[in-house]
């Protein structure tokens, strides 16, 4: 019984951590939808859109970047944008806001980038 218990708690343990096996979205088809406000972005941080798994930063003044807000590592979603990187809550994961690149594992690849352009006082992905 113990056994039964331990392999329905590890699978349950798994599956919390796993993110439910979340895949970023294809930038085709998100192609023309606005993202965020540019006045939501701060230099040299960032802003996670969970609703749309996207993470925009603003390196430099008005140099701003999308990346899937996915984790690399095993597809939690990043919940913050701090100290000049994009966080993973699940297992510590941490990406550079410039080029979403692998600052601190365990993830080992970088974010999909998506191509991001402003109009207006908007972000929109180009």
């Amino acid at each position: 019984m113990l056994c039964g218990a331990g392999a329905a708690g590890a699978a349950l343990l798994a599956a919390g951590c796993g993110g439910g096996g979340k895949e970023p979205e294809p930038a085709d088809k998100l192609k023309g939808k606005e993202i965020g406000k540019v006045a939501d972005v701060p230099v040299g941080g960032g802003r996670v859109y969970a609703d749309t798994k996207i993470v925009v930063t603003q390196p430099s003044k008005g140099t701003f970047k999308a990346f899937s807000a996915v984790c690399t590592h095993q597809g939690c979603l990043a919940n913050k944008v701090a100290g000049g990187t994009i966080d993973c809550p699940c297992h510590g994961s941490k990406f550079e806001i410039a080029d979403g690149s692998v600052a601190h594992g365990p993830a080992s690849k970088a974010l999909q980038e998506y191509p991001v352009q402003v109009k207006g006082d908007a972000i929109v992905v180009a």
